[in-house]
């Protein structure tokens, strides 16, 4: 038991220093724990919760799931990405060209900090240079969703 706990404190604070590693080439602060508290929380949070369908690096799963990595629908949808991850989404989508319309079921149960943490993490991977993604902005962009 204690081994399994000091292993995954050694993978967090390998995934803190790579994080700011990353932080200092995109030029951003160091001292910024914030963005790499909601950065490091988002991708367990990912890895947990949507890798499964949209792969560990966001590529997708064939024509089923669509990608985040390189996806245009991220770019331009910013406000109904945070409602699929709290409601699901249905319907015919296109991303990067290409049709997609697989249910995407919505998980309920994540908090608005917990959806931050991931929108900071996917906002932030790949190809994405968002910036901390705030509460505020989960909360205004939930009250946007479709009932």
């Amino acid at each position: 038991m204690a081994l399994a706990i000091s292993r995954k404190l050694s993978m967090i604070a390998i995934q803190l220093v790579a994080c700011s590693l990353w932080l200092a080439a995109c030029g951003q602060s160091n001292t910024d724990t914030k963005f790499q508290q909601y950065y490091v929380q988002g991708e367990q949070l990912y890895l947990k919760n949507c890798s499964n369908c949209h792969q560990k690096k966001g590529g997708g799963l064939g024509r089923i799931y669509p990608p985040l990595n390189k996806s245009d629908y991220m770019d331009q949808h910013f406000d109904e990405v945070i409602c699929a991850m709290k409601n699901g989404m249905e319907g015919e989508l296109i991303v990067n060209g290409k049709k997609y319309n697989k249910q995407m079921k919505g998980i309920p149960s994540l908090t608005e900090l917990e959806i931050a943490e991931i929108a900071t993490y996917i906002y932030n991977s790949w190809t994405h240079t968002r910036g901390l993604v705030e509460i505020q902005t989960v909360t205004a962009a939930l009250q946007k969703c479709p009932e």
